[in-house]
C-alpha cells in the first residue's frame, strides 16, 4: 500500500469513527463495522448492513477494509485510548458480544 493510499485510508477511518460516535441512523452500522474489524470473533458484522450506508460512507468502509487486509496496526491503535473507545462503542450501541453468551 502506498503512503498516499494509507493516508487516505487513515483519514477514512477517522471519518468513520466520528460517524460511529454520532446519532444518525447510519451510526450504528458504522460502529458495527468498526467493531468487526476490532474483534470479529466478539462482534460479528452482517455485510448486508453496508446497504444502509450512503455511498461516501460505504467507500470509506472499503478504504479501511483494504487497509486492514494487511494492517500496519489494528484499527483502534490509530487513536489514543482506542481500545476504550471501541469498547464504549459496543456499549453505546448495544452491539452483541458473541463471546459473552452462555453455551
Amino acid at each position: 500500500m502506498t503512503t498516499a493510499t494509507h493516508d487516505a485510508s487513515v483519514e477514512a477511518l477517522c471519518r468513520l469513527l466520528k460517524i460511529a460516535l454520532g446519532h444518525s441512523g447510519q451510526c450504528r452500522h458504522v460502529a458495527g463495522f468498526l467493531l468487526g474489524l476490532y474483534n470479529g470473533n466478539r462482534f460479528k458484522f452482517d455485510l448486508t448492513d453496508f446497504r444502509c450506508l450512503d455511498t461516501a460512507i460505504f467507500k470509506d468502509c472499503l478504504l479501511v477494509l483494504r487497509m486492514d487486509h494487511s494492517p500496519a496496526q489494528e484499527v483502534h491503535m490509530y487513536f489514543d485510548n482506542g481500545g476504550e473507545i471501541w469498547e464504549q462503542l459496543a456499549r453505546d450501541w448495544n452491539i452483541r458480544d458473541y463471546t459473552q453468551e452462555t453455551q
